[in-house]
């Protein structure tokens, strides 16, 4: 399956410029921005809410970027910045999409933004909702917890 903006030429920058354009344009009231090697993250408020996306990076060493796809030749210093740096864009164009699509289905009536964006709400932990609520869906999960789907029906 292709990968969503996989050729985009649109920069990171540009990407979190837009990021931030479209959360002001649908009442925001604080953004921010920060990273480190292994991944950004992009918060904001909003409704009340604060909410926060962690955007994992790749890691520079990884042999997509360090080897030719076909071939398995090791890449020129230059061609792996050039591979990686296309990986990042690629990854803040997908950001760009999902908050805008969270936010256009919330617009259109067809979630609430408290549906829509839960898993990424702060807790007064510091963590998210999903940092916090996931590893315990998928211990009820693996434990066979979890009710059938469809009353009277199986699992």
């Amino acid at each position: 399956m292709p990968t969503y903006a996989q050729n985009t030429d649109v920069t990171s920058e540009k990407s979190r410029s837009e990021i931030e354009r479209t959360l002001s344009r649908y009442g925001a009231r604080q953004f921010m921005y920060g990273w480190d090697e292994a991944r950004a993250i992009v918060g904001f408020a909003l409704d009340g809410r604060q909410v926060r996306f962690v955007l994992p990076m790749p890691d520079r060493k990884d042999r997509t970027f360090t080897h030719t796809p076909d071939r398995g030749l090791e890449r020129t210093a230059a061609a792996q910045e050039k591979a990686y740096e296309q990986a990042v864009r690629q990854r803040w164009r997908a950001l760009s999409l999902v908050i805008k699509a969270k936010l256009e289905a919330v617009e259109a009536g067809i979630v609430t933004f408290d549906e829509e964006f839960a898993m990424h709400f702060l807790l007064p932990s510091g963590r998210t909702v999903g940092e916090h609520v996931l590893p315990q869906i998928e211990e009820a999960y693996a434990s066979g917890t979890v009710p059938a789907l469809l009353p009277g029906g199986d699992r």
